[in-house]
């Protein structure tokens, strides 16, 4: 497929107008309807109805395809440029909030960064398409175990650091006074979902036999003080690395005891690091 004409059908079906989508891509109108016909007869299936725009049943389908490929040939543009681009002198990370410990924060050079906060799953599409250099994800494992990645490019991983968990409470919880808490124990408590805030509930479920763990409040944002102010107000618990979960005013942090997991950070790239995004790797993981 020509991926031109892919990218004309993804605007249209995203826009649902063929004449908004020929504004966004800076086409007119019409080349936009010739696009759509070309990839209509090369796939020999309609992809989309005209009144209203909507995809039909094989488009649906088609872009299901349509994301991944797209990201892919954009990863592989941007891993070529990077091959061919002198070394930067600053640097562009993509991080999620939790990745943001002391540790991390500590290396970051005094000058030339940019920090970009991102929610986890968009990560390693920021680091495959150029948009960043280097990338910190983070999640919830078993003690060494390596986090998993979607699979966007060729990505590089490194461990960076890992840390024990706590359960985030109101302080007025009655397990607030618990020295240590099982996760399966609390499969029915009301849980805050913040996937780019906080660690994801899918990853508890897993814990639990994919059980349990409903969310009483989503927050779709990726500021961490935010989920804290929520679990202090009592929507619901959160559950967060031992570090970003200690000192929240009006709330307790209580570790948890079992399942034997730990929040584990990893540094992501795409091609070998230069310049400055080398030496802020190599100080992220010790040289390793």
């Amino acid at each position: 497929m020509d991926p031109h004409l892919l990218r004309t059908y993804v605007t249209v079906a995203r826009l649902a107008s063929f004449s908004e989508a020929a504004r966004e891509l800076g086409y007119t109108q019409s080349a936009v309807s010739q696009h759509i016909a070309a990839l209509e007869q090369d796939l020999g299936a309609p992809l989309l109805t005209r009144r209203p725009v909507a995809p039909t049943a094989a488009g649906e389908r088609l872009l299901e395809h349509a994301g991944p490929l797209l990201l892919r040939l954009d990863a592989a543009r941007a891993d070529v440029a990077r091959m061919a681009a002198a070394p930067q002198q600053g640097l562009t990370l993509a991080a999620a909030p939790t990745a943001l410990g002391p540790g991390v924060l500590a290396a970051l050079p005094p000058a030339g960064t940019t920090l970009r906060v991102l929610a986890r799953d968009e990560i390693p599409a920021a680091v495959a398409t150029g948009a960043a250099e280097l990338g910190l994800v983070d999640g919830l494992a078993a003690p060494s175990d390596p986090l998993p990645l979607p699979d966007v490019a060729p990505l590089t991983t490194r461990g960076v650091t890992e840390e024990p968990v706590s359960v985030l409470l109101p302080a007025g919880h009655p397990l607030a006074r618990r020295p240590a808490l099982r996760l399966g124990d609390l499969a029915d408590a009301r849980w805050l979902d913040a996937p780019g805030a906080g660690l994801p509930l899918d990853r508890l479920r897993a814990t639990d036999g994919g059980r349990g763990f409903r969310p009483s409040l989503r927050y779709d944002g990726t500021d961490l003080r935010t989920l804290t102010a929520l679990a202090a107000a009592g929507h619901g618990l959160a559950l967060l690395p031992a570090s970003a979960a200690a000192g929240v005013p009006g709330t307790v942090a209580v570790p948890v005891a079992e399942p034997r997991v730990v929040h584990r950070v990893e540094l992501v790239y795409a091609s070998v690091p230069r310049g400055a995004a080398a030496a802020l790797a190599d100080t992220l993981t010790g040289g390793s």
